[in-house]
């Protein structure tokens, strides 16, 4: 595996690849690797020629400093991960690679009704920090295809939106939710769960086994009641827990035979705020 910091030389190696006909595969991270990452560079091996990562925790998609000062950093563990993987190419740029001066900070994306709910409702600011922060690695990166997680859904919503304001995007692809085997999400928050946390946090995934197993003809209301008051009796403080359109997030009131849905959750258990989702 090849490491690049400086975002000029990486560039020139790539365009080198692509002159050959090589496909470049891309998957962005934010480093504290897990196998739902691998996953995703598994996947990236199968369908391009080069395989290319990147670890950037972005300071402008944290609406929350704390949040920021204690994300996960493993970035030795990170390398030797991503080199057992087959991970070809990693990139490592610093801050001012990917905003030299404030105007790279100061762009507008309209994101439309995905930017008030959910995520964006409770993390005002954090998809503009994704959009700045995505839309400067592909600039500088300039892969063939994308790979995501479906872990962070409506996030993958707005990304595609991105795209299509791209002059040459990416193929996007979309990805599986690696799951622990007692259920939970595979996430880098997990590392900083204790013990305790950590033997509860799987009833956040069992509570959206639940509600799709309960689902019947008709209004959805009581059922969600149901069952955000079965996460905070066991001591959750749920944000939000919804069931909502695929394609636009709009929320689903009533269910019927044949909706594509999905029901989206964030809650915390202590500090540690966690995300799901699982498909209808």
């Amino acid at each position: 595996m090849i490491i690049f910091k400086d975002p000029h030389k990486i560039r020139q190696h790539l365009e080198s690849l692509q002159k050959k006909g090589l496909k470049i595969g891309y998957v962005p991270t934010m480093g504290a690797l897990h196998p739902g990452h691998i996953s995703l560079v598994n996947q990236c091996r199968q369908t391009c020629d080069v395989t290319l990562c990147s670890i950037f925790v972005n300071p402008v998609q944290f609406n929350d400093s704390e949040d920021f000062k204690n994300y996960p950093s493993t970035l030795e563990s990170d390398i030797l991960l991503l080199e057992e993987s087959g991970c070809d190419l990693l990139f490592l740029p610093g801050e001012t690679d990917i905003y030299p001066d404030s105007s790279f900070r100061n762009k507008h994306y309209e994101l439309g009704n995905l930017e008030q709910v959910l995520e964006g409702k409770f993390r005002p600011g954090h998809f503009q920090g994704v959009c700045l922060v995505v839309e400067r690695l592909l600039t500088i990166l300039q892969p063939d295809d994308l790979f995501l997680g479906q872990k962070d859904f409506q996030q993958c919503k707005v990304i595609s939106l991105l795209l299509h304001t791209m002059g040459r995007p990416p193929r996007l692809h979309v990805c599986p939710i690696v799951r622990e085997t007692d259920g939970l999400a595979m996430s880098s928050r997990n590392l900083r769960l204790n013990p305790e946390e950590r033997a509860l946090a799987p009833q956040i995934f069992k509570n959206l086994t639940f509600l799709k197993e309960h689902l019947r003809e008709g209004n959805l209301t009581q059922l969600q009641k149901e069952a955000v008051s079965r996460l905070e009796t066991l001591g959750f403080k749920v944000e939000y827990l919804e069931l909502c359109n695929t394609e636009n997030l709009d929320p689903l009131n009533r269910w019927s035979p044949g909706l594509h849905g999905v029901i989206l959750v964030a809650a915390f258990i202590g500090k540690i705020r966690l995300i799901d989702n699982l498909l209808l």
